[in-house]
């Protein structure tokens, strides 16, 4: 009996490349591809397939509100696919079916099938209450203004305003066009309270907020320099081609 697969992402280059892979695989059945969340609702209902490849950040209905919009007794076994460092799904890895970082590495998703043909084969309660479970735990909001204090006042930066942010020891640092303003916070713990694919580490002292990212530049046999549309240029010490693919498809 063949495993019924949808694949569900807003790029079309990440679609493609999952269906690449599953033309590898003799007992997987395509069922269908969706664009966004409203047609994954859809599709899934209409369908009903046994496994969803499905991207967390999307217009219209994210893949949490996917979930959330469907029958609980007869979800699907989910993969998320999504273009986050491993830390930042670590919080939901213990609950979902598995998940897959972008770019799509062969084996890391052969593995992740057979992950999920061994859970389909199991009672249906199994993947109900692991999903239960997950979209309990991804019920939080994410953080969408800093609150600043300085001098007696309290300000507000909204998140998508800040270019980067830069550690200080036990203090961040954000520059926000011609402004900085600090903030008593470490960058680990702040790292997972930014919005999906909002922000990337470039080096262990500095997030970037990929919407501000003018140009990645090579600055010599093996170093490269990001430039931000401020005019801020910081050096890349993470895997060069694991950011692009980031830059790519966030």
């Amino acid at each position: 009996m063949k495993l019924r697969v949808l694949v569900v992402d807003d790029e079309p280059l990440a679609r493609s490349r999952i269906l690449e892979l599953l033309t590898e695989e003799r007992d997987v059945e395509v069922v269908g591809q969706c664009r966004n969340g409203i047609e994954a609702v859809k599709s899934i209902q209409e369908q009903q397939p046994d496994l969803v490849f499905l991207d967390i950040k999307m217009p219209g209905l994210d893949g949490f509100e996917v979930l959330r919009s469907l029958d609980p007794a007869r979800l699907p076994a989910v993969i998320f696919v999504t273009a986050y460092d491993k830390h930042a799904v670590e919080a939901f890895d213990v609950h979902a079916v598995d998940y897959l970082l972008k770019p799509y590495q062969p084996e890391r998703f052969k593995r992740s099938l057979q992950r999920a043909r061994e859970l389909v084969r199991d009672e249906g309660k199994v993947l109900t209450a692991r999903l239960t479970r997950l979209l309990e735990a991804e019920s939080r909001t994410y953080l969408s203004r800093f609150s600043i204090r300085a001098g007696g006042r309290i300000s507000f930066v909204p998140v998508k305003e800040v270019d980067w942010i830069e550690s200080a020891g036990n203090y961040l640092l954000l520059h926000v066009g011609k402004e900085n303003h600090l903030l008593r916070e470490t960058l680990n713990g702040l790292e997972t309270k930014l919005p999906p694919k909002a922000f990337v580490r470039v080096n262990r002292s500095a997030l970037v907020n990929l919407e501000r990212i003018k140009a990645l530049e090579s600055d010599g046999p093996d170093t490269h320099v990001l430039t931000l549309r401020s005019g801020a240029k910081l050096p890349v010490t993470r895997s060069v081609r694991e950011l692009e693919e980031l830059l790519k498809f966030g």
